[in-house]
């Protein structure tokens, strides 16, 4: 299985920041983008070792590597909610998202890797890196801090809105979770720009006209 390493952030000089993404595609719930950025003197090799694409880890290692990375970087956290999802659209949001993981980070960066092939707005140059999060440890340790804290959100949101599995789906459109919103309907934290919500809007409202 191929590790992400520090060869892209040693290509770069001063403070090299990695940022990801969690949440683009669910149908509820907000995008959340981190930004990273290592304290490399201070990490031990075995944090390294085990930092990967957020998505080839359990969700446990994920909480324990939040953790560890909080302990051994620089860390930012933005987010974008439904309505500003919908009134942006979700690639607006996202680079948004990116934006405000940054400007929420304790120093700046000189420069920034970011996973993907769209760049946000910075006030620093920008890489972009498909498959970021594969090759950059920056990117992957981003990609664990946003997904875990998404995670953490869409738990708390589920316990408020108990019908719609978010704890276990994450908001994603799954059979169950299109189940319970033509069972209970649609909720503030849904996305009314996408079109599974979109269409169930609609004809909740025919049926009222």
């Amino acid at each position: 299985m191929t590790q992400p390493d520090f060869s892209l952030e040693d290509k770069a000089t001063g403070l090299i920041c990695g940022i990801d993404e969690a949440g683009r595609g669910p149908l509820a719930g907000p995008v959340v983008a981190a930004a990273v950025i290592w304290r490399r003197e201070l990490t031990p090799a075995r944090l390294l070792d085990a930092i990967n694409d957020s998505k080839k880890l359990s969700p446990q290692k994920r909480a324990d590597l939040f953790d560890a990375i909080k302990d051994h970087a620089h860390v930012g956290i933005g987010l974008c909610h439904a309505d500003e999802i919908d009134d942006i659209n979700i690639l607006q949001a996202t680079l948004r998202a990116m934006e405000k993981a940054v400007a929420d980070l304790s120093i700046p960066p000189d420069f920034t890797l970011v996973d993907g092939n769209k760049a946000p707005k910075l006030p620093c140059p920008v890489q972009t890196v498909i498959s970021g999060d594969a090759k950059s440890l920056s990117i992957a340790a981003a990609s664990i801090i946003a997904k875990h804290h998404r995670d953490i959100l869409m738990q708390e949101y589920a316990r408020k809105y108990p019908h719609y599995g978010w704890e276990r789906n994450a908001g994603y459109g799954t059979a169950a979770h299109l189940r319970a919103m033509d069972e209970h309907g649609i909720t503030p934290l849904h996305r009314m720009s996408f079109s599974p919500v979109a269409a169930r809007a609609a004809k909740k409202a025919q049926k009222a006209a």
